[in-house]
């Protein structure tokens, strides 16, 4: 109980420091914002105090890298940051994925998963303490398109997550030269985490996918990508980009038009096969084609 109860007050804690913006709080409008969401969550009794204000405060910056700063002049405390990270906002929407499936696990038909098999979080932990401590990992891989399976031993770098799936940046152990590849967690099996240590080389994972979309790194120049969507579609991308490169050229007869720039890679290309008659490609004229060509396949299966 004791994790939950703080698991619930570093939630509530920065919602409600978040809402207060510029104004902050103080010590006691924490305290009793705490106190009436757990009453209203029909929780146990608050266990708070000032000394676990602090803890948490700690916790808060230390593991989830937001820092609540207490201005003496106002006996206020508020968020140095108002901006989330990528990584924090994750966090964030796990901690209320909990909670929501808590409330509602006793009524099977108010919140509903999307079926799907493991992921591989499993793995997530002893990964992690191998990145951590340099540690060569060894396991069993089985490939999407093929059946066959293979031994790897691989120096882990990093863990990178795209739709919906973790992947493991590694490089094969003892290789001539660095040259990370991706492996799907729910792919890997006999996860041995080895004594053997190895040498980290550079490797800036947010330089190497920053033109990318998606799991596969593209060396190269990125490419200058224009895309027409719809009104409504162009409103959901809008909300959420594609990519950190996106900005907004134009709106007009109801569609909107969309400028990227990234490496032209099977992820992206099968990301907007995905829209359907929703997009156009605008620009450059070989992506475009490269378009036209796959619903000419595809019409054609349809002998049409």
């Amino acid at each position: 109980m004791a994790k939950q109860e703080q698991m619930l007050r570093l939630q509530y804690i920065q919602d409600f420091l978040r809402t207060r913006k510029n104004r902050g709080a103080t010590y006691l409008e924490i305290d009793q914002y705490l106190e009436k969401k757990f009453q209203e969550k029909d929780l146990a009794d608050l266990s708070f105090s000032e000394r676990t204000f602090k803890r948490d405060r700690e916790v808060m910056e230390n593991v989830l890298g937001i820092k609540i700063i207490f201005d003496f002049s106002k006996k206020i405390y508020f968020i140095e940051n108002e901006e989330l990270t990528n990584a924090e906002e994750s966090v964030f929407d796990n901690l209320l994925l909990v909670e929501a499936y808590r409330e509602a696990k006793a009524n099977s038909e108010i919140i509903f998963f999307e079926p799907r098999k493991s992921r591989g979080l499993n793995l997530l932990h002893g990964i992690i303490h191998a990145i951590l401590h340099q540690n060569v990992l060894s396991f069993t891989y089985n490939k999407f398109w093929t059946d066959e399976t293979s031994q790897r031993t691989v120096e882990p770098y990093a863990l990178k997550e795209f739709q919906h799936r973790w992947y493991l940046l590694a490089n094969e152990y003892k290789a001539d030269k660095l040259f990370v590849k991706t492996y799907a967690l729910d792919r890997i099996m006999d996860l041995e985490i080895k004594s053997t240590k190895f040498k980290k080389q550079q490797y800036n994972v947010k330089e190497a996918f920053k033109n990318s979309f998606g799991i596969i790194s593209a060396d190269g120049e990125p490419k200058e990508i224009i895309l027409s969507f719809d009104w409504e579609q162009g409103n959901y991308i809008k909300s959420l980009p594609l990519h950190h490169s996106q900005t907004i050229l134009k709106e007009e007869n109801g569609r909107t038009f969309f400028r990227y720039f990234l490496s032209l890679t099977y992820d992206f290309k099968k990301e907007i096969l995905s829209f359907g008659n929703r997009v156009k490609v605008i620009a450059p004229d070989g992506f475009r084609d490269e378009i036209v060509e796959e619903l000419r396949v595809l019409l054609a299966k349809y002998n049409v």
